[in-house]
This record gives C-alpha cells, sequence and structure tokens, in this order.
C-alpha cells in the first residue's frame, strides 16, 4: 500500500477498487531524448542519467525537471521488488495517461505499445513477475512536434499563446500494479434505470470456467438493498439486474448526490470467492423532452463552467487529490452546477469527486491538434486514433453518474461543401462509436462547430460577444428555430442546418480581467494577458457584464444551458472567475447571485 511519502497516494481507480495493489509514484529515473535515438543508443539495457518525480510531467515544476522545451523523446526506468504474497498470482502493470506514444519494457521484454496522451492502458506482466522477485520497468514516451495528434490546450510554438499552454510529455497520471488471478474481474458497466428502480450490471470478464459465479450486492447506509448472482462459464461478461425497493430509492442530483455501494465478486465451483472489487453507483437519468434537457424527468438548466484542468505546478497534473476536490468547490461557490471538462480528459479522480459532491460534467476529449492550416476544406486532419482514444476514455469512466452527456471535438472549423473529407468522415465515426458505446447520454458531435453529423442529440454554439444588448439580438432567433449558428466571418458554412434539438451557448464570455495589471490595461501585450474581446476598466464593469450575459441565456425559455469561460485564469489567459493559483479575484457571491434565479425553461409546465 502507498506511504504518506509517495505523491499522489489515493487509489487511481475509484469505481472499480481493488484490496491490494502498489503505487508506482515516486522517484524514477529520467533521460530526455531530444533525436528520439534511445533504442539506438542502448536505453532500454542501462541506468539513466537523471531523476523525476513521477506523476509530474518533466515540463512541470514538481517533476524536479522543469524543461518546457520540445521533448520529441522521454525515458524512464525503475527497479522494484514485487511483494513475496503476490506469488502466483498475474501482475497488471496501469498507467493512468502517458503522452503521447509509449512503449513499456519488463526486464528488456517489450510488454505494451500505446498511442494517446490522455487514456489510460494495462500491461500484463506475465511470467516476468513474481512474486518476491526484482522487475526493471523501462518506459518511452515519443511526443514529436508536428503531425495530427490529439494535444488539447497544449501549445505547439515554442512559448504559450493565447488560449495554448505548457506543454506535457510523458508520464502525468499514476502508474501502479495490482495482482489478479489468472480468471479474474474486469472493470464493470453500471447502467442506472430510474424508470425501473434498478441497475444493470455488465461484468466482464478474463475468461470463462465451469462451475463459477458472478454476484454483485447493493448497499446504501441502512445494509444490504439487493444481490444478485449468474453464471459465470458462459457469457464472456455476464450481466445482473438490482432492483431497488420503493423505500430504499433514492435518486442521484445536485441537491442530494446519494450513492449506492456495491460489491462485486468472482465466485469458484466451491463457493469461494476468487476476486473481488468495490463500486458505487448512482440512480439518475437523463432525458431530452422538447428543447429541454431532463435530469430525473426534470428540466434542470446546466450552469456551466469551462475547466481546463492545468495548474501551475503540475501542468495538467493535480498537485494533489485535494485540489482535484477543491476546483469542484470552487465552481459551486460561484453558483455554477457543473462543467465541461475542456480539451483534456481529466483524472478519474475527478470524476469520484464530482459524483460525490453532485457536479454535472460533460465528458470530453482533447482534439486539438488535427489542423494542418490552409483554407482548403480538408485542413482538419484527424486520424483513426482518434476514434480509439476517445472509445478508451468512454470505457473508463461510463458508469459516473456525474457525466451527462459526451463531446468528442471542439472547434473543428472547416468550410462545409460537398466532399466528405477527414472531417466529416472521424466525426461521424466517433459520434456513432459513442452512441454505441452509450445509449443513455446525449452525444453533441462536435461543440461549438463543426456539426457535421445532422442528427447530433445536442446543438450548441460559441460566442463571445461582450456587450449584453448585442448578445441579445445574437441569441434571439432560437425561439423561431433559427438560432445563432457559427459560421466563417464571408458566411460560408462550418456545419450541417440546425433540426431543432436542444441548444445551448457552450462558450461564452471570457471576460479579459487581470486585476493586478489594471493600472497598465491601455496595453495589448497578448503574451502577458490574454482574453476575449475589449477588456473591462474595473470589477464593476466585469460583474455587470458577467450579469448581463448570463441573463440573456437564462431569460431564455429555448435555452437549456450556457457554459462560462472559464473557471480560472490559465497562464497569460486571464479571463477566469479565479486566479491561476485558485486565489479570489472578484467577488465571487455577486457572481453566484447573477445565476441563482430560475432559468425560463425550469419553469415551464413540465407535462
Amino acid at each position: 500500500m502507498p506511504t504518506p511519502a509517495v505523491p499522489r497516494p489515493e487509489y487511481p481507480r475509484p469505481q472499480f477498487v481493488r484490496k491490494d495493489w502498489l503505487n508506482l509514484n515516486g522517484t524514477w529515473q529520467f533521460e530526455t531524448d531530444r533525436g528520439d535515438s534511445g533504442l539506438e543508443r542502448g536505453l532500454t539495457d542501462r541506468p539513466l542519467t537523471r531523476e523525476i518525480l513521477v506523476p509530474f510531467p518533466p515540463e512541470s515544476e514538481l517533476s524536479g525537471i522543469g524543461d518546457t522545451d520540445f521533448l520529441e523523446a522521454v525515458w524512464y526506468r525503475r527497479v522494484l521488488t514485487l511483494p513475496p504474497e503476490w506469488a502466483g498470482r498475474s501482475v497488471l502493470l496501469h498507467f493512468g495517461a502517458v503522452d503521447y506514444d509509449t512503449t513499456v519494457w519488463a526486464d528488456g521484454v517489450e510488454v505494451a505499445r500505446h498511442r494517446g496522451g490522455f487514456t489510460p492502458f494495462t500491461a500484463d506482466l506475465g511470467d516476468i513477475a513474481g512474486g518476491g522477485g526484482e522487475v526493471t520497468l523501462t518506459v518511452r514516451a515519443r511526443d514529436p512536434r508536428s503531425g495530427p495528434q490529439a494535444r488539447g490546450k497544449q501549445a505547439v510554438q515554442y512559448a504559450n499563446h493565447d488560449c495554448n499552454y505548457t506543454r506535457v510529455t510523458g508520464i502525468w497520471q499514476t502508474v501502479w500494479l495490482e495482482p489478479v488471478p489468472d480468471l479474474h474481474l474486469r472493470r464493470p458497466r453500471i447502467t442506472p434505470d430510474l424508470a425501473g428502480s434498478a441497475f444493470h450490471l455488465e461484468l466482464p470478464l478474463s475468461g470463462n470456467r465451469p462451475g463459477y459465479r458472478v454476484r454483485a450486492v447493493l448497499f446504501d447506509a441502512d445494509g444490504e438493498v439487493a444481490r444478485a448472482e449468474a453464471r459465470a462459464d458462459l457469457d464472456l461478461a455476464p450481466r445482473l439486474h438490482l432492483p431497488v425497493p420503493e423505500e430504499r430509492r433514492r435518486e442521484w442530483g445536485p441537491a442530494d448526490p446519494h450513492l449506492y455501494d456495491l460489491r462485486i465478486e468472482l465466485v469458484d465451483a466451491a463457493g469461494e470467492v476468487t476476486d473481488s472489487a468495490e463500486s458505487y453507483a448512482g440512480l439518475r437519468a437523463v432525458g431530452i423532452r422538447g428543447k429541454a434537457v431532463t435530469l430525473n424527468g426534470r428540466p434542470l438548466f446546466q450552469r456551466l463552467v469551462l475547466d481546463q484542468g492545468w495548474y501551475p505546478d503540475g501542468l495538467m497534473t493535480a498537485p494533489t487529490d485535494e485540489a482535484l476536490r477543491r476546483d469542484i468547490e470552487l465552481a459551486l461557490a460561484a453558483g455554477f452546477n457543473g462543467a465541461r471538462l475542456h480539451q483534456k480528459v481529466f483524472e478519474e479522480r475527478f470524476l469520484y469527486h464530482a459524483d460525490r459532491l453532485g457536479y454535472l460534467v460533460w465528458g470530453e476529449f482533447g482534439d486539438w491538434g488535427c489542423e494542418t492550416g490552409g483554407s482548403s476544406g480538408d485542413n482538419q486532419q484527424p486520424d483513426a486514433s482518434y476514434t480509439g482514444q476517445w472509445l478508451e476514455a468512454l470505457e473508463r469512466d461510463y458508469s459516473h453518474p456525474s457525466i451527462i452527456g459526451w463531446c468528442p471535438l471542439n472547434e473543428t472549423y472547416q468550410k462545409l461543401h460537398d466532399r466528405i473529407t477527414q472531417l466529416d468522415a472521424v466525426t461521424r465515426a466517433m459520434f456513432l462509436a459513442t452512441k454505441a458505446m452509450d445509449t443513455t447520454r446525449p452525444v453533441i458531435d462536435a461543440s461549438g462547430y463543426a456539426h457535421r453529423v445532422a442528427e447530433t442529440d445536442i446543438y450548441d454554439s460559441h460566442s463571445y460577444e461582450q456587450d449584453p444588448a448585442a448578445f441579445r439580438r445574437q441569441m434571439s432567433g432560437l425561439a423561431k428555430d433559427d438560432p445563432f449558428v457559427n459560421a466563417y466571418e464571408n458566411g460560408a458554412a462550418y456545419s450541417q442546418p440546425y433540426r431543432g434539438q436542444p441548444y445551448f451557448v457552450s462558450e461564452f464570455g471570457g471576460i479579459w480581467w487581470d486585476p493586478a495589471a489594471a493600472a497598465a490595461q491601455s496595453g495589448e501585450d497578448r503574451t502577458e494577458s490574454w482574453g476575449y474581446g475589449e477588456r473591462v476598466r474595473d470589477e464593476e464593469e466585469l460583474q455587470t457584464r458577467f450579469a448581463g450575459l448570463t441573463g440573456v441565456l437564462l431569460d431564455d425559455p429555448a435555452m437549456f444551458g450556457y457554459c462560462y469561460t472559464q473557471l480560472t485564469d490559465v497562464f497569460q489567459e486571464r479571463n477566469g472567475i479565479y486566479r491561476f493559483d485558485r486565489g479570489t479575484k472578484m467577488d465571487v457571491e455577486r457572481i453566484r447571485a447573477a445565476q441563482a434565479r430560475p432559468a425560463a425553461i425550469e419553469e415551464q409546465d413540465p407535462a
């Protein structure tokens, strides 16, 4: 088990918890490989020259490296001894996230390859790792500077600029080991069924064996609620049904984020438990009724904030688990009830806290990085790996009740014309993959633009108009099913036409306010301070503008929500409600009060 000296010691997979595990965060050997020649130079076979503190990326201060130049490849090495009590079990090596192309060796034998900087992967160490034995782990992460790659908000220039930030290379989430029997449980898929007052469980297995069974038990604070069993010798993923009696039924939502505990077991023919895990579940339903998106059958206006998930000292890695929770608490204190988790697949621990705090989130992907320049109408070049990485994110996060929608792409601006392009094909593939993986949540094909899937469940736009009166005029067409749709300045379309779907403004505001530089705001150096539109002169102007912009959307009976840009400042981007260090920047109570009144769509007759 982890010790207090280990950074980020908490269990990294909170919805599928096994008792035995070993946290590998801490000091690893490290070496930069700017020419990506390390394999030829024998870096798999020798000690490395430096040390790094995992899981913090080498660009970050917390890593002990702090190298913010381009890192074409980096190497890690660690020698460890496995607990002797693990003898006789398979050992799985888990990586929460490594950016971008990763190869893993154990005692010089390649055990894993993975593409993608946001999603987890696992290496089965097989016969290499024996209980009490010593194992040498070597990891190479390649992060090429050029070519289409899902980077999210990582800058492709040397320095930070506009809304792009310091790069992240290599390991940036927890690395850990767990022992499992040769026949074992895999991550469950938990589907709430509010109408049927039940949970449906799908329990994938590593294989089948005669006489084996799976068992699940649901608990609340008063004890056992339901249990179910099924044979585990027939189906590779047995399914169980856990009914919740009326007297034990309690819905999950922002006002009462109630969670049931769940124990899952694999039982052999003699009745002995051979594998088990702890989980939890929330009973809730997301639906669409006309222009409203409903939670548990009732319209709930989504007062969302854009959360970039960056930290001054850890970059994409939160310095502590408490920092993840604190970001949610700050958003709630400012009157928001949820967030777009923007251009990043957040750590699963963030979702764990969102589940417990009743915080509504849209699961997203860090797709930026496929823009190749030019204006030919084929400038976006996402490749097949986008869909594979997105499926990994969906698989990891499917069972979290706080996630109320999926959004695989963001601002994929490209001219709409009569040729089917790479963007069209990949956008549709990611949309259909999402719908195939999850039929219970709405999906938006791309946030803002380009809407290339005509049947997308949700339609939206981004607008950084700063004048509330002009913003109201811009948004006035929704009542006539003619909403504001993003397009090129010359009017050329990005998107398929609107077809009456629920609609929201998923980015707006971004009010540029830097109190520390207020006395010198006549300058326009956007490398030091950047935001949208004309800067406000003082906080009073900011508060008036914020109330005016949010009021436009709250007052619209056809608008189901909004997402304000953004929760915190991030480096040079100074449009946050809070400072980058999460310090106070403005009167948050006034921000909260501006959002507190019921939205027009919430006051309509629910019938």
